[in-house]
C-alpha cells in the first residue's frame, strides 16, 4: 500500500449539515445546549493547545506521564500491528504507543478534520519511514467502518474524551467500538479520575482565562458559519462540579436578557438574564465503574495504569 491513504467516510457538507442540526436543535430546547466538538475550529484548537500547557490542567500531562512510562507495557499487552486511533487530532501522544509497537504496520487516526489528518499523516511518515498512514475522515461517534488492515488491532481513545459523552451516549459508543473488534484486538481508553473539588473546577476555570476563552469560542463559530450575531462578551464562562453524577459542567451565562438571531437558521433565540447554555459535560471516573461500563458492552478490563498521583488511567481492554 501507499504510505499515506485518507479515506473520507463524511460527505463535503456533513461538517455544515451537523452544525445546523446541532444549532437548531440545541438553542431551541431547555436548557440550551451546544456539543463540545464544535469549540475545535483552528482557533479553538490553539486555545486548546495553551489549556493542556496551564498550571491547573494537569489531564495531559497526567496521561503523557502514563503513556511514557507504560508504552511498552501496552505494546506488549495488544501485540498490534494495527493502531486505530479514535479523535486523533495531531497524533502527538499517539507516538509513544507507535514507537513501542515493535511489529505495527499500519496507523489509522480518525477525525473530522482532513488538515488535522493530512498535517499529522505526513509528519508521521516522514519521522517513521517503515509506517503505513490511512487515514478516515470519519465522526467516531457515528458508525465506523475500518480498512482492511492487518491484526490484531489496538483502538485506541485518549485524552479523556469519553467523558463528553453522556451515560447513554457512552454505552452506545462502547457497543460500537466492540464491533469494531475481532478476538485478539483490545481498547486503549483514557479516563480522567474522581478528585478533590477544587482540583477539578480549577483545570476548567483557570486563572488566566484560557478555559472561558476556549468556551465562548464555540458561539464564534456559531457567529461565523451561521451568520449569527452572539457576543461573547455577554456571557460569562461558568465551570462547576455536579458531585452525584461525577462530572464537571461548562456552561456559558447571560449577563442580560438579549435575543440573538441566527439567519441562516431563520431563528431568534431569546435569553433570560442569567440563563445558562450549557456546552460541555466532562465526567470523571473510578475503576469499577470503568470495569462495568466496558463489560455491559462485552469488554473486559485487562490492565489499568495511573499515574504517579493517581489523576489519570489508561486502561486496556479486551474482547471477552
Amino acid at each position: 500500500m501507499s504510505p499515506f491513504l485518507l479515506t473520507r467516510t463524511l460527505p463535503e457538507d456533513a461538517t455544515e449539515a451537523a452544525l445546523r442540526a446541532d444549532v437548531l436543535r440545541g438553542l431551541t430546547r431547555t436548557p440550551k445546549t451546544l456539543p463540545p466538538k464544535w469549540f475545535y475550529d483552528a482557533h479553538g484548537s490553539e486555545l486548546f493547545d495553551r489549556i493542556t500547557e496551564l498550571p491547573e490542567y494537569y489531564p495531559t500531562r497526567a496521561e503523557r506521564e502514563i503513556l511514557l512510562a507504560r508504552a511498552a507495557e501496552i505494546a506488549a499487552a495488544s501485540g498490534a500491528r494495527t493502531l486505530v486511533e479514535l479523535g486523533s487530532g495531531s497524533s502527538e501522544k499517539t507516538r509513544y504507543v507507535i514507537d513501542a509497537l515493535s511489529d505495527l504496520h499500519t496507523y489509522v487516526p480518525v477525525d473530522v478534520s482532513e488538515s488535522a489528518l493530512t498535517q499529522a499523516g505526513h509528519a508521521l511518515i516522514a519521522e517513521r519511514p517503515g509506517l503505513n498512514v490511512h487515514a478516515l475522515i470519519a465522526d467516531f461517534t457515528a458508525e465506523l467502518t475500518l480498512p482492511g488492515t492487518p491484526g490484531p488491532r489496538l483502538v485506541a481513545f485518549l485524552g479523556g474524551t469519553i467523558g463528553n459523552l453522556l451515560p447513554a451516549e457512552r454505552a452506545e459508543f462502547f457497543t460500537s467500538v466492540r464491533a469494531l473488534l475481532s478476538p485478539g484486538d483490545a481498547l486503549l481508553l483514557g479516563t480522567d479520575l474522581v478528585k478533590d473539588e477544587n482540583v477539578l473546577v480549577r483545570a476548567y476555570d483557570d486563572a488566566a482565562g484560557v478555559t472561558a476563552a476556549f468556551n465562548k469560542n464555540v458561539l464564534t463559530v456559531v457567529d461565523r458559519e451561521l451568520g449569527a450575531d452572539f457576543d461573547p462578551g455577554a456571557f460569562d464562562h461558568v465551570a462547576l462540579w455536579d458531585a452525584e453524577n461525577e462530572w464537571i459542567e461548562m456552561r456559558l451565562r447571560s449577563r442580560t436578557a438579549q435575543t440573538v438571531k441566527i439567519p441562516a437558521l431563520d431563528l431568534a433565540i431569546d435569553f433570560a438574564a442569567g440563563e445558562e447554555l450549557h456546552t460541555e459535560v466532562s465526567a470523571k471516573f473510578r475503576k469499577e465503574g470503568v470495569r462495568a461500563e466496558l463489560s455491559a458492552a462485552g469488554l473486559e478490563l485487562a490492565h489499568w495504569w495511573t499515574d504517579e498521583q493517581g489523576r489519570f488511567a489508561l486502561s486496556l481492554s479486551t474482547v471477552r
